[in-house]
């Protein structure tokens, strides 16, 4: 069966967006050090990208205006807007855990979970991530769109992999 993953990162105190929605802190602390490149790694068991409005809005509006940068992968947005799907896109409204259980039935590769904090949540939630890629920013920024929020029950994980660069430490969990 397929694995759902989370490849994501926060600011040391846990926000994935600062108090205005951007992520322009995203970086490590030192512009002249090189940064480690783990996404190419990761992209490479994934086929399917997973999203919601505000992650994809963002993208098409700030991050990559003028290309779709997921084409090599199917890309669902999850939304409550009756948008027509493309043959890149496909625009879904129905509830995230629904629409990854589904995915995980169909043959593929890895099924990326990339955002934001109303879809993760629901995942997270009814224990549907199988592994979380999480990428700690040496940035503290007291506000803003929190990754986690309140869980009815505990989560067993394990630790699987660590590597730190440039002030960025990534760790690599996944469930027991």
């Amino acid at each position: 069966m397929r694995r759902v993953i989370l490849y994501i990162a926060m600011s040391l105190d846990g926000y994935i967006a600062d108090r205005h929605g951007n992520v322009d802190w995203l970086n490590g602390q030192d512009s002249n050090e090189e940064n480690i490149d783990t996404y190419s790694d990761f992209i490479k068991d994934i086929d399917t990208v997973v999203m919601g409005w505000k992650t994809y809005h963002q993208v098409v509006t700030e991050l990559s205006p003028n290309e779709w940068i997921y084409s090599a992968l199917t890309s669902y947005v999850i939304t409550h807007r009756a948008l027509q799907s493309t043959n890149d896109i496909k625009f879904v409204q129905d509830d995230p855990c629904r629409v990854v259980k589904e995915l995980k039935q169909k043959s593929g590769k890895g099924i990326w979970i990339c955002g934001g904090a109303s879809i993760i949540r629901p995942l997270v939630q009814a224990d549907m991530i199988d592994e979380y890629y999480i990428s700690i920013i040496p940035t503290l920024l007291g506000a803003g769109i929190r990754l986690w929020g309140d869980t009815e029950k505990e989560l067993k994980l394990k630790l699987v992999q660590t590597q730190s660069y440039n002030g960025i430490t990534e760790f690599v969990y996944r469930r027991r």
